[in-house]
């Protein structure tokens, strides 16, 4: 697809506004003489209902929770939500593969097990692919000010939505209506400091006859936050960084650095010393991974929505929507640090000295002008268009055609030493020894010399990728009423679906051309498929207090001169055994089709986030939390090879729960949910071979078991005896397999009690509670079942809590919402960290009909969690965060009617 600009997709967003909307609802009958109650769709059904408590159980979250309860947007909003207890690393893990990039994975299953739709249309894939693995929506581009509501559902969908629908569904509806205008500013920051932000929406709409228009447009943007801002995480403990050292391969032991160390003591805010090891003294510093490591990434983003409807006739709407967005973000995870001849074995033959050597030269930000000129920064655009018509076809049937299409490109750029960096460092090459070993005659000064910005530039460059993806979709479906039975009206969904989606990864071509001081090569990954669907759904009333579902889908797949059909069913019982209780029971199959960049990946190579060699660790007698080969980062080198025989994945879901609601002031529901997932395509973990290689290596598993052949045949190391690097890992590799299976069981609980005063406004109590059962998994077939509930590697959350109070009176509305995380395994997986409880306080004040302000406060009492066990940066990565207490001032004015 042709690249767009930011500047065309808002100018296409401001004249969208007289274009037609995509809404979720159904069309709303023509007016009768008896007020009935409204029919609306809810997730998980194609045909509407009056009730939106069914078969499965759907959680709904209205755009007023979002702000109640102190989500910061529509990610935060999901990533809060009970239902989403898996480990994800999110836009602010450090050293991921997409920093710019927010998503959710409901019941731990993974993010590429949850459907993510935007008024029931599928989104376009992020173009890069989680842990560099598997395929996801990202969540960002979707301005909070204009969410109708959130629903989601848990459990398998696939017969009603096709592939992907696993683990659940998550339906983001925008509104489709407003009047007037309303401009809503808010700012704020931590009370530790830093990390602060700040937000513009614009939103509005009006009635023009037949014409009805939506539109919001969001400015926001948030400071970083760097280590070095929280002083638990400032320095590391153990052993120092090597900045600046020279090591004598022949007997092992560094050269003495002299005055060096002196010289360069300002390095790293003042923190450069010489430290002295077993082999000897180097420079050293323990804040160079904290200079180079961003906690929060900085975001700039700009959003834009419009929709519109126009009622050509009483049968006939036709309906458009447009959603634009533009993210800016930059983070650092690593400085600039070169080792002589790394893109062969690290060392060369000093001629000089005649001792093959190794020298490592770190540039601090002192030199080169600052920790942000080693900034990786991404360039994201999205784009999301549907169009169409919806009406009557007689009878009471009613029908919807359209076409829906979204467009995803990310541009990245990260700094890379250029492939002049050994000559900078060391002077001409000056041949190769008889073991191909590079010869140099270095001036030793070079090395302790500082470096200008100018020097800087010209032995670094940006490498610059370019992916993309996108996906058009072309559907039409029809509902309506069968024929009466004795118990009520047999109705009927039916649709037909017809799509295609692609992707492009395209790397630096300097890279290849050995423009970059790197080894590898980075080619580039392409691929497309086809798909083509029909389904039916019917609503069966058994009796008066019965009522039964059942759906069904075939779905078909087309890449790689190879297809894919799978047919998927699901049915549900609802009984109704008095007007304010409901016992129901569902189940269904599902299925994924195999992620796009497990099939077209040729080869691909990259790095960890980060690494711990359990092996060394062991041989050495160092205990994880002061190894100092655990948890580097960055981590080994990977190979990855994708595999276009890859089948379906296929899941078993079913349920059954009891709501009872015996008052518009009170409800109670509980729900059991049980998710099985065969033929899972998974890649090898790398954590996990790594320490299976170890186990094995070292005696404690069976070294003859095809396990440990397996495993050791997968971790290449540099010898023993190797001049450098000896017994380091070299490269780790991986492939998807379809041999995994999983599954997962527990319980919901979910409740709600309004309080009523006359005198003292309404109080309004609500709580939700997930609980998981059972979490197993199997690699192999034949392997024994994990259980991965109490595993000490799973950092998923076995249980969460959220509760919220609020208090409305007058013009007052206070909301304190607290959410309880359950216990999870610490870092260097030997015990659990405790349960944690998060508190969020709002409160909401309408000084006029026109005028809100709003103070929202999130992480009332300031809690870090802390986290040392398995070393730096001393808290649960990606479980919490290390911003504290923040908070919020927000001002809403609406203008017009």
């Amino acid at each position: 697809m042709p690249t767009m600009k930011t500047t065309n997709l808002l100018a296409a967003l401001i004249g969208a506004q007289c274009v037609p909307l995509l809404a979720q609802a159904q069309v709303t009958p023509p007016p009768t003489e008896a007020a009935a109650p409204t029919a609306v769709v809810v997730t998980g059904s194609r045909i509407a209902r009056t009730s939106l408590e069914g078969p499965s159980a759907v959680t709904v979250l209205t755009g007023e929770d979002i702000t109640r309860q102190g989500y910061k947007n529509v990610f935060d909003a999901l990533n809060n939500q009970v239902q989403n207890s898996g480990f994800v690393q999110g836009a602010d893990y450090g050293n991921t593969f997409t920093p710019s990039a927010n998503t959710i994975s409901l019941r731990g299953l993974g993010p590429n097990h949850t459907l993510i739709l935007l008024n029931g249309r599928r989104l376009a894939d992020f173009p890069i692919a989680y842990e560099g693995t598997v395929n996801f929506t990202n969540l960002a581009n979707i301005p909070s000010n204009i969410v109708e509501r959130i629903e989601i559902l848990s459990g398998g969908a696939s017969a009603i939505y096709g592939s992907d629908a696993i683990a659940g569904v998550v339906n983001i509806i925008l509104k489709n209506k407003a009047e007037g205008f309303d401009v809503n500013v808010k700012a704020g920051t931590t009370s530790r400091g830093g990390a602060g932000d700040r937000r513009v929406q614009f939103t509005g709409g009006q009635q023009f006859g037949k014409l009805n228009t939506v539109f919001s447009l969001e400015l926001s943007e948030r400071d970083p936050l760097s280590s070095l801002q929280r002083d638990f995480m400032s320095a590391r403990s153990g052993t120092p960084t090597n900045i600046l050292s020279r090591k004598n391969l022949d007997t092992g032991k560094f050269i003495d650095p002299g005055q060096a160390c002196a010289d360069v003591a300002d390095f790293y805010g003042g923190s450069t010393i010489r430290y002295t090891a077993k082999a000897g003294s180097y420079c050293a510093s323990p804040k160079v991974g904290t200079h180079h490591w961003t906690v929060q990434t900085r975001n700039r983003s700009k959003n834009g929505f419009a929709s519109a409807t126009y009622q050509f006739d009483e049968d006939t709407t036709f309906f458009a929507d447009l959603l634009v967005g533009r993210n800016d973000t930059a983070n650092n995870t690593r400085g600039p640090s070169w080792t002589s001849a790394s893109t062969s074995n690290s060392y060369f033959l000093n001629r000089n000295t005649g001792n093959y050597e190794v020298w490592t030269r770190y540039v601090a930000p002192e030199e080169m002008g600052g920790v942000g000129r080693y900034d990786r920064t991404w360039k994201d655009e999205a784009v999301a268009a549907s169009l169409g018509v919806r009406g009557y076809l007689g009878n009471g049937w009613k029908y919807e055609a359209g076409y829906s299409a979204s467009w995803y490109e990310s541009k990245a750029k990260v700094p890379r030493a250029l492939a002049n960096i050994d000559s900078f460092f060391l002077g001409p090459r000056l041949g190769t020894d008889p073991d191909g070993v590079a010869i140099f005659a270095p001036d030793p000064a070079r090395l302790t010399r500082r470096i200008t910005p100018g020097e800087f530039d010209t032995i670094t460059g940006q490498a610059e990728s370019d992916d993309e993806s996108w996906t058009h979709t072309l559907s039409a479906s029809a509902n309506g009423k069968l024929y009466d039975l004795p118990a009520g009206p047999l109705q009927l969904a039916a649709v037909v679906e017809a799509g295609r989606q692609g992707f492009t990864n395209t790397p630096d071509a300097r890279i290849n051309a050995g423009y970059f001081n790197l080894a590898s090569r980075s080619d580039v990954t392409e691929g497309t498929r086809s798909r083509y669907a029909a389904g039916a759904e019917l609503n069966i009333p058994l009796l008066t207090t019965l009522t039964a579902t059942l759906a069904g889908r075939y779905d078909r797949y087309e890449f790689a001169e190879r297809s894919n059909g799978k047919f998927t069913y699901n049915g549900g019982l609802e009984f109704r055994p008095r007007k304010d209780l409901l016992v129901r029971a569902n189940y269904a199959t599902s299925f994924r089709a195999p992620d796009m960049n497990y099939i077209y990946k040729a080869r691909g190579t990259g790095y960890y986030s980060s690494t711990t060699d359990y092996y060394r660790c062991a041989v050495a007698g160092q205990p994880i939390a002061d190894c100092e080969f655990a948890d580097k980062s960055p981590g080994s080198d990977y190979v990855q090879y994708g595999s276009r025989d890859l089948k379906p994945e296929q899941g078993k879901s079913y349920g059954a729960g009891v709501v009872w609601s015996p008052s518009s002031s009170f409800d109670i529901s509980a729900d059991y949910w049980n998710i099985k997932i065969d033929d899972l395509v998974r890649n090898l973990d790398p954590d996990q071979l790594l320490r299976d290689e170890s186990a094995c290596r070292l005696g404690q598993l069976d070294i003859g078991s095809f396990l440990c052949a397996d495993t050791i045949s997968r971790i290449t190391r540099y010898a023993d005896n190797a001049p450098d690097k000896a017994g380091e890992i070299k490269e780790i590799r991986v492939n998807p397999i379809n041999a995994a299976k999983e599954s997962v069981s527990g319980f919901d609980i979910s409740a709600k009690y309004a309080l009523r005063t006359a005198s003292y406004g309404t109080f309004t109590v609500r709580g939700n509670y997930t609980k998981t059962l059972t979490r197993r998994s199997q690699q192999f077939a034949g392997d024994e079942v994990a259980d991965q509930l109490h595993a000490l590697d799973s950092s998923d959350w076995p249980d969460k809590l959220g509760t919220s109070v609020n208090w409305n009176v007058g013009k007052l509305s206070t909301t304190l919402f607290a959410t309880r995380y359950g216990k999870i395994p610490n870092s260097a997986q030997t015990g659990y960290i405790t349960p944690t409880t998060l508190v969020n306080a709002s409160a909401v004040y309408r000084f006029t009909d026109r005028l809100t302000v709003s103070l929202i406060v999130n992480n009332l009492f300031n809690k870090v969690k802390s986290d040392p066990s398995g070393g730096w940066p001393y808290y649960p990565i990606g479980n919490y965060n290390p911003l504290g207490r923040v908070g919020w001032v927000e001002l809403n004015y609406h203008f017009g009617s």
